[in-house]
Formats: structure tokens, C-alpha cells, sequence
């Protein structure tokens, strides 16, 4: 799989023949609900590069949405898995346990935010991850409401519906929802810039904000758990204010609730630290984690102060398929790559080089109105010039055009009109300058 060329290359227009046949088979036999971004199929990957079908090699700005983070086909994860499931794919970790699934426990324990005893509970997607920690979170307290937060995204379950803010595509026709689910003010600084600077640089003003709605609307009595992505992904990659999360943290610690923080898309050196929580220094009563966990297997966890976790009665947690052997093994050598390769320094090398060429850009063109995010979760903001009006034409736009270039790009945010840059940890500095030239080309053009 290393032979796969680290460059960009268009054999065909794209989409190429094949992936054109390919669309029509899955037009005839695939639900018309499962959206696809790209009309292309992939036939390799490794590194920086996703190879189609049809031969053509895209930069893969994108891994996956934040799941290959080491890499496509990481070299200790191939090796993990096919040792793995040469020996068993599935016993049930409930009917007949086995060790990868505790050493996953024992590594996410050890990795995760703060020093207290804790422990973790393997399941299958963030969403599934999510619903179990609100489960535990209204075992511990005993109280049942849970808030979340403007532009939230935690899943496609019926409860995290509920939690996820944005309507299209996620919500629209899928009602009723969960209830005893409520939601707050986000800091959002670029936004809030336009309601006064204190707003926009002091995340502790902008959490009273946040709780005081908290404590008219719900009530503290009634909350079990706040839970939040410490910077939000599909919401448009906002990382709030300093001092907004240690402020929410410490009014949730006051009152009995349980602080949830929603690392699925932000964890695993993905923003330059282990956790994107650990840039404020909080330490949250439960972690979610999910896709950059194994390198692309389906594995997802809570993990959190052991006296919270251990609430639930025997059996009220799991699941047939969670902490499934193969992903564990998976797991185990992505979290080995980590820390072997040194990635969490990497993201933050590659935080300096898309900020510096992205910040020139944005000098020079007044449809950017932000570059932010942390690490290898890096996004650009478009706007109407000189105003705050999203500009989401703009973005479909580009994404478009880079798509026919040959680079793989996704679209986020509320509005729609937000580009975010996911790339893996393992791209090369020329290959991930190429890809963003190709997006300067592409703003001149248009």
C-alpha cells in the first residue's frame, strides 16, 4: 500500500468513467437518504492520497471526516487487524470478554484529561457514545434534562437529534425527539464580534450568558449533564472563547451536573493535543470519543470519573457489537502510532503552516472573514465582503471546483458557508500546500 504515489494526479475528468457506473448501480440499489459529497469511488488509500477507480489521485483534505487521522491504512493498524482477525472477529465482550477491550479501556483511562481513578465503556459510533453518557450521566444524578449548545452536532440517533442543533440535513422529518433536551448560547467569537467585542473575547462573560438561560429555562435541579464539543464540528469548527468552557465547567461542578465534553471529532491529537479540552485545561466528568479512536474501524467510548461511570446497575451499559475485537486492536496500535510518530506535535506543525498560508490569503480577500480552529481542524469562514451575511453560494462553490481539481474538501457550519480542513496527520508539507494552492487558484477564479 506504500507504493500509492503521495501526488496529485487526474487520469480522467472527474467524475471518470467507472465512478459514473458506479453511481448508477448505487442509484438502483442504495436509499436515496445516504447523501454522498463526492462522485467518485475510492479504490486505494494511504498517506495523503485517496486513489479512485478510475486511477485519479486525490489530496485528501477530509480523512474521512476526522477518522483517519494517522493515515489511511496505517501500516501498525493493517498489521493489528489482520493479527486480530485471524484469531476471532466476535465472541460479544458481554457473553465472553477479551483483553483488547480492557487495554483500550486502560489506554483511553490513562490518555484522557485528569488524574482520578476512572473507567470507559467501549460502543460503536459517537452517536451510540453519546447516548450512553447522557444515560449515565441521568443514573448518577438522578435528575433527567440535558443541555446542549447553539450549532451542535452530536449525531443521528433519535436523542442525538435532539441534541444536534442544525435542522437540514440532520433533523428535518425526523420528529418527535427526546425529550427534556434544551439548548444555550454558544461563544462564538466570530459572530458575537458583531454584537460588541467583550462578547467576542470573553468567554467567561459568554458563558454567564449560556447560564443564566440555563437557570431560567432548566433549572439546576433538573439538569443532569451539560455536554458540548470543546470545538464544534459540524457547527463550523468554533472554538469559544478562552475561559468560556473552565466557567461552564465550574458552574456544572457547583450544581450537580455532569460535564460532558463531545471529543468525537476533536480528539486523538487532531487539534495539537491529545484532546481539544486540554488546551483550557479543563478536565470534563465524561469524555466522548469517537472516529479518529481506530484509524477507521467502528469504535467509539465514554470515559470518565469512575464514580459517575460505575452508577449504572450490571448490564444497563453495552451492546452486541461495542469494543468489537477487531477495532480494539485497531485502537490499541492507532493510539501506539500517536504517540510513536509524535502526531500530536505534527498537528500542531501543521496549525502553523495552513494558518500562515490561509491568513495571507485572507489579507488579500475580504470574502474570508475567518481563518480559525486548532491543529489539523483548521476552517475558513465565508462572508459577504464586508459584512457578517454567510456566504454559503461561495462555499458550495469551491468545494465544487476543488472537487474537479482533485481535492478532497468538506463543508460545515449553521449557515453552510464554512470550509474545514481535516487533513491527516501523515500528509506531507508539499502535498497539503498543493492542496491549498489548488483553493487559491480556485477563490481567484471565482
Amino acid at each position: 500500500m506504500s507504493a500509492l504515489a503521495q501526488s496529485r494526479h487526474l487520469a480522467t475528468p472527474i467524475p471518470g468513467p467507472r465512478s459514473v457506473d458506479l453511481m448508477a448501480r448505487r442509484s438502483a440499489a442504495v436509499a436515496r437518504g445516504v447523501g454522498t459529497t463526492m462522485p467518485v469511488y475510492a479504490a486505494r488509500a494511504f498517506g495523503g492520497i485517496v486513489e479512485d477507480v478510475d486511477g485519479n489521485r486525490l489530496i485528501d483534505l477530509g480523512s474521512g471526516i476526522a477518522v483517519t487521522t494517522i493515515g489511511n491504512s496505517s501500516p501498525r493498524v493493517v498489521d493489528a487487524v489482520r493479527d486480530q482477525a485471524a484469531r476471532f472477529t466476535h465472541t460479544c465482550f458481554m457473553v465472553t470478554p477479551y483483553e483488547g477491550y480492557v487495554a483500550v479501556a486502560e489506554a483511553l483511562n490513562r490518555l484522557t484529561p485528569g488524574d482520578g481513578e476512572k473507567r470507559s465503556a467501549l460502543f460503536n459510533s459517537g452517536s451510540e457514545a453519546v447516548e450512553n453518557a447522557v444515560k449515565i450521566a441521568r443514573s448518577y444524578t438522578g435528575k433527567q434534562a440535558v443541555v446542549a449548545f447553539d450549532h451542535a452536532y452530536h449525531g443521528r440517533t433519535n436523542l442525538t437529534m435532539a441534541l444536534t442543533a442544525k435542522v437540514m440535513p440532520y433533523k428535518h422529518g425526523f420528529g418527535p425527539f427526546a425529550p427534556e433536551v434544551y439548548r444555550a448560547p454558544m461563544s462564538y467569537p466570530f459572530r458575537d464580534s458583531e454584537y460588541g467585542k467583550d462578547l467576542a473575547t470573553d468567554g467567561e462573560l459568554a458563558a454567564r450568558r449560556a447560564i443564566g438561560i440555563i437557570d431560567k429555562q432548566i433549572g439546576a435541579a433538573n439538569l443532569a449533564a451539560a455536554i458540548i464539543e470543546p470545538i464544534q464540528g459540524e457547527g463550523g469548527f468554533i472554538v469559544p472563547a478562552e475561559g468560556f468552557l473552565p466557567t461552564l465547567l465550574d458552574w456544572c461542578r457547583a450544581n450537580d451536573v455532569v460535564f460532558i465534553a463531545d471529543e468525537v471529532q476533536s480528539g486523538f491529537a487532531r487539534t495539537g493535543a491529545m484532546f481539544a479540552c486540554e488546551h483550557e485545561g479543563i478536565v470534563p466528568d465524561l469524555i466522548v470519543t469517537a472516529k479518529g479512536i481506530a484509524d477507521g474501524m467502528p469504535l467509539s467510548a465514554v470515559t470518565g470519573r469512575a464514580e459517575i461511570m460505575d452508577a449504572p446497575h450490571v448490564s444497563g451499559l453495552g451492546g452486541t457489537y461495542g469494543g468489537n475485537p477487531v477495532a480494539c486492536a485497531a485502537a490499541l496500535a492507532t493510539i501506539e502510532t500517536i504517540v510513536a510518530d509524535g502526531l500530536v506535535a505534527r498537528a500542531a506543525q501543521i496549525e502553523t503552516l495552513m494558518k500562515d498560508r490561509l491568513g495571507r490569503l485572507q489579507a488579500d480577500d475580504e470574502r474570508i472573514g475567518e481563518v480559525r480552529g486548532r491543529g489539523a481542524m483548521i476552517a475558513v469562514e465565508f462572508v459577504v465582503p464586508g459584512t457578517f451575511e454567510p456566504d454559503a453560494e461561495l462555499t458550495r462553490a469551491v468545494c465544487a471546483a476543488a472537487h474537479r481539481a482533485g481535492v478532497i474538501v468538506l463543508s460545515c457550519g449553521t449557515f453552510g458557508n464554512v470550509l474545514r480542513f481535516l487533513p491527516p496527520l501523515t500528509i506531507s508539507d508539499d502535498l497539503l500546500l498543493e492542496g491549498l494552492e489548488v483553493i487559491e487558484l480556485i477563490l481567484r477564479d471565482l
